[in-house]
């Protein structure tokens, strides 16, 4: 039927956690999308927040999406964004961007709370030195299905019937999924390769009970029916397999080892840019 991974987690500090089941060795991609991320969930103390400072991205988009909490976005192009929850932040390094994410300042305020998703998907060969772009899509433009307790949204490609506004580079397969306790889900078999990360709650898998923060890929050409115990917050994933095998090394992806080797250089030498109204930088790492 499937494999579950159980992701890796890294403690950011203040009780934020972020768990990562892609890559891992079950599975290095799934569709495109070869970096998955589950942020949190956590709450912060008044004056604590994310700081996530300027660090750069080749050869791949990165896609945000928040179930709660908000992000103050920041690139070398001049971007600058808040994502709240429901919008999606689209951004195609393709040959060289850099970004900073924190929590903004009027949210540092008070309590506050984060909880979601960043994912990264590879950009096919011919599109991995496209020009970086930046897109931010409020959440009231993305396809809402609603059906018998399930509640879908569509981050990205083609998915149940709907397609989202955000523009992609392959067939891509991206939808949020709240479920109501005992509503039930098709997966949708529209794609090649599919995979279902659970967030929070008791789910069942044609009745095999899914541990929440984990990962289920799904075989290819199964059918599968995805139902909630409790109410269930999830992410599906995938889409076209891979044109030819990525080499990742920190926050690079690339089908050729010598442009990630030139990128570190480019990061060690200043020339992926400033982000305006960041002093800060992520040095490049020794390993």
């Amino acid at each position: 039927m499937t494999t579950i991974i159980a992701p890796r987690v890294h403690d950011l500090g203040g009780g934020f956690n972020v768990r990562r089941a892609v890559p891992s060795l079950q599975a290095r991609s799934v569709g495109p999308f070869v970096f998955v991320d589950h942020m949190g969930p956590a709450v912060f103390e008044p004056g604590r927040g994310i700081d996530v400072r300027p660090h750069p991205h080749i050869g791949l988009a990165t896609v945000t999406f928040l179930w709660s909490g908000a992000i103050h976005h920041r690139d070398t192009l001049g971007s600058e964004q808040v994502i709240a929850p429901g919008d999606v932040n689209w951004m195609t390094a393709g040959r060289g961007i850099a970004h900073s994410e924190r929590t903004p300042a009027d949210v540092r305020t008070g309590r506050h709370d984060v909880h979601g998703m960043q994912t990264w998907v590879a950009l096919p060969k011919s599109y991995e030195e496209v020009a970086p772009e930046f897109h931010h899509h409020a959440a009231a433009t993305l396809p809402v299905i609603e059906r018998a307790g399930a509640r879908l949204r569509v981050i990205a490609g083609r998915a149940y019937g709907e397609e989202s506004p955000v523009k992609v580079f392959s067939g891509t397969f991206n939808v949020a999924v709240d479920l109501q306790p005992d509503a039930e889900l098709e997966i949708d078999t529209g794609h090649v390769e599919r995979a279902l990360y659970v967030l929070e709650g008791d789910a069942q898998v044609d009745g095999a009970d899914i541990p929440e923060k984990h990962l289920v890929v799904f075989d290819r050409g199964s059918r599968q029916v995805l139902r909630a115990k409790t109410p269930v917050k999830g992410l599906l994933m995938g889409g076209e397999p891979l044109d030819a095998p990525r080499h990742m090394w920190w926050n690079f992806v690339s089908s050729s080892q010598e442009r990630i080797d030139q990128a570190k250089q480019d990061w060690l030498d200043g020339r992926f840019g400033q982000v305006p109204g960041e002093t800060e930088f992520i040095p490049l790492p020794e390993r």
